[in-house]
């Protein structure tokens, strides 16, 4: 029998279980995610090369597979989590390395059985990108359950919006439509990281022209330094503020 509640019950999690941050080149996105502890960062386009950093490299959807294996072997070898985090970078090249991923799934259908295509985008009316979304999600649902958090680093893209019969610059998840919607609402919080002088910001608070937004009341509608750097170029980054301890 259900019991319905008579109370408000605690929140249960005080921290994103998964984190999407996005800004333009350059702005320090891979150099932060190195700087978490415990974070094994799957690096899509090598953007960890030049830093000191728990990654990996992965270039096909076979790769990922595999990645994914090795871990969940590992978890299961220690009975917990071999990483605190797993961040993949970047959602732009996951993209398109999905797009061998979709195209097995459309093939997989009846409509599919007979093409001999490889790029799902081509199918007519649009209708690839649904298989093309289902591919992004299903890799991303696999690596979820590997790590307590799972964070998401995508690039950042400006496009124009019509509000109030203004255009206006709106900055955005580099992502195809569907997908950005989708993996958006899917996500706990999603921050915006651009630096301001010796300061790299992760901003959850939006300013009026980017989309981001968080559920966790210690990131909702805040601007927070996550890293920052002093006269020599030593970097300390600050993602307690960000991933609060227990």
């Amino acid at each position: 029998m259900i019991v319905l509640p008579t109370v408000k019950s605690s929140p249960k999690s005080k921290n994103p279980k998964f984190l999407i941050y996005f800004g333009k080149p350059k702005s320090g996105k891979t150099t932060i995610a190195s700087m978490l502890d415990n974070n094994l960062i799957i690096d899509l386009e090598n953007g960890s090369e030049f830093l000191s950093a728990l990654s990996i490299q992965a270039r096909t959807v076979n790769d990922l597979a595999e990645i994914a294996e090795a871990i969940k072997t590992k978890n299961k070898e220690i009975n917990g989590y071999a990483y605190k985090y797993i961040t993949i970078d970047n959602g732009t090249k996951l993209e398109d390395v999905a797009l061998s991923y979709a195209a097995k799934l459309y093939k997989a259908t009846p409509m599919g059985k007979n093409w001999d295509g490889t790029d799902v985008r081509e199918l007519p009316n649009g209708s690839g990108y649904y298989y093309l979304k289902k591919a992004f999600q299903k890799i991303i649902d696999i690596f979820k359950p590997l790590a307590p958090t799972f964070i998401l680093i995508c690039h950042c893209s400006d496009k124009l919006i019509n509000k109030e019969g203004k255009e206006l610059s709106e900055m955005s998840l580099d992502l195809t439509g569907k997908i950005a919607r989708y993996t958006a609402a899917d996500a706990d919080a999603i921050g915006y990281v651009y630096r301001n002088k010796n300061q790299t910001i992760m901003n959850f608070n939006g300013g009026g022209d980017c989309i981001v937004e968080a559920r966790a009341d210690h990131l909702r509608g805040k601007e927070i330094v996550i890293a920052e750097s002093d006269e020599n170029g030593v970097i300390t980054s600050h993602w307690d503020k960000i991933f609060l301890t227990d």
